[in-house]
């Protein structure tokens, strides 16, 4: 007999390495934007108790505990923040203006809750972090070898256990949902038991709400694109008319008006906020009616940073659901509840791209970022013991999944294409040198060693 159906919400949380790497328009400001407009509201949140699964990119946490962090990030909200609301607001229009200094309050409030905190950008998530993911967030069906792979696996999962403990469970967000059956005897030698899977095309409608178990042992839990597509998608919650319009900037690249063209109203996009979440916890009652586990798996930047009022309608999610009736568990709780059924054989290389395909990572337009990051890998790898940590490094950066995307996907200008032929440079350059000298790249996976490149 099936389970009674709940909801797993899954949230993704991931930025390449910017720290140290640039400023304004590409760069660290984009992690300073993350945190005081995401983490922090988030993890205001999760203190609260909400059943939400959190997945922490090691990058991500790399770059989180890096020295001088949190003294940049207040400056950043303090007074560079302060001064670019300021200097939108002396030309704009009354309303306008008055929105601008409203929302420069938010930063401010994100200083002064960081400095409750005790200063620690990583501590406020990662307190909840349960999923990990590879060292630097590399499209593992991409890479040329297993060794290659078990690198990323294993710097990723050795950094997790080394920041938050010997509790992780062996969850693990493949980068980019992308899977491939091959990759899954690797996974299971790490250590991994359960992976999201995107099998939108796969699956049939109601096979996305049970578990498979694939035949070298890890879970492959299928996310739910009905469900996700509400709100991450052209026509989701987002696009709604009163909340803030993330496209149409000023001067300095704020966002002072709503999608509608109305200066933004924060109290009206509340209210449209908790009427989404409303409508969200119904159709997910209805999608789970018969039993199943739906996983709503997101990018955790979606909520406050791209969508200003994520956080709140999140909040007012799990809210909705006590009084709907519908439960919402973390997704390694819910998987003891719901037994796999076997993973059907021949699954084709999946992500959750556009196309559901690694055409993103490995098409036309970025061939030569994906074949320069397999030579590179194959070099590396047979230099073996002669490889310097450095070269380690600097490899497992070229191999971020970030640059492609961000050039298939137009964002960034050369900045991707700038800070993947960077890396290649210095991974050649160490590479020729050897080991020794400092074998640092900034605070890029402290935990990573050669050992996986020696495994036979």
């Amino acid at each position: 007999m099936r389970a009674p159906g709940e909801l797993a919400i899954v949230l993704h949380t991931h930025m390449p390495y910017v720290e140290g790497y640039g400023t304004w328009p590409s760069g660290e400001e984009w992690l300073w934007e993350a945190v005081a407009t995401c983490y922090l509201p988030l993890a205001d949140l999760l203190d609260a108790g909400a059943p939400v699964t959190l997945s922490l990119t090691p990058v991500l946490c790399d770059q989180l505990e890096a020295p001088g962090c949190a003294e940049r990030f207040d400056a950043f909200c303090r007074d560079l923040r302060r001064r670019s609301h300021e200097l939108d607001a002396a030309d704009a229009e009354p309303a306008v203006a008055a929105e601008l200094r409203r929302a420069a309050g938010d930063y401010r409030a994100a200083a002064d809750r960081l400095a409750e905190r005790g200063g620690d950008l990583l501590a406020p998530l990662g307190r909840h972090a349960a999923w990990t993911s590879s060292a630097t967030h590399a499209v593992l069906p991409l890479l040329a070898t297993a060794a290659g792979v078990r690198l990323q696996l294993q710097a990723g999962i050795d950094a997790h256990r080394a920041r938050f403990g010997d509790g992780w469970a062996g969850g693990f967000w493949l980068p980019e949902c992308a899977h491939a059956p091959w990759l899954d005897v690797l996974l299971e030698e790490a250590g991994v038991r359960a992976v999201c899977v995107d099998l939108t095309d796969v699956l049939g409608p109601d096979e996305h709400l049970v578990p498979l178990r694939s035949p070298a042992g890890p879970l492959l839990v299928p996310i739910d694109r009905r469900t996700v597509e509400l709100v991450w998608s052209d026509g989701g919650y987002p696009a709604a008319a009163a909340y803030r319009d993330t496209h149409r900037l000023t001067r300095c690249h704020h966002k002072p008006w709503a999608n509608d063209g109305a200066v933004y109203d924060p109290d009206r996009a509340a209210a449209q906020a908790r009427a989404d979440a409303a409508d969200f916890v119904a159709r997910v009652r209805e999608r789970v009616a018969g039993g199943g586990l739906c996983v709503c798996a997101l990018d955790t930047e979606l909520l406050g940073h791209w969508w200003y009022e994520g956080v709140t309608w999140l909040a007012a999610v799990v809210e909705e659901a006590a009084r709907q009736g519908l439960r919402i568990a973390p997704l390694d709780e819910a998987l003891e509840r719901h037994p796999p059924r076997p993973a059907p054989p021949d699954l084709p290389v999946t992500t959750w791209g556009t196309p559901r395909d690694l055409w993103t990572w490995s098409g036309p337009q970025v061939a030569d970022l994906a074949v320069a990051a397999r030579r590179a890998e194959l070099d590396v790898v047979a230099a073996g013991r002669r490889a310097s940590l450095r070269a380690v490094r600097e490899l497992l950066a070229l191999q971020a999944s970030d640059w492609a995307f961000q050039v298939s996907r137009g964002l960034a200008g050369p900045y991707p294409r700038e800070r993947a032929a960077g890396h290649e440079r210095a991974l050649r350059a160490a590479l020729a040198a050897g080991p020794g000298g400092d074998e640092r790249v900034r605070n890029l996976a402290p935990y990573a060693t050669r050992a996986p490149l020696l495994a036979p």
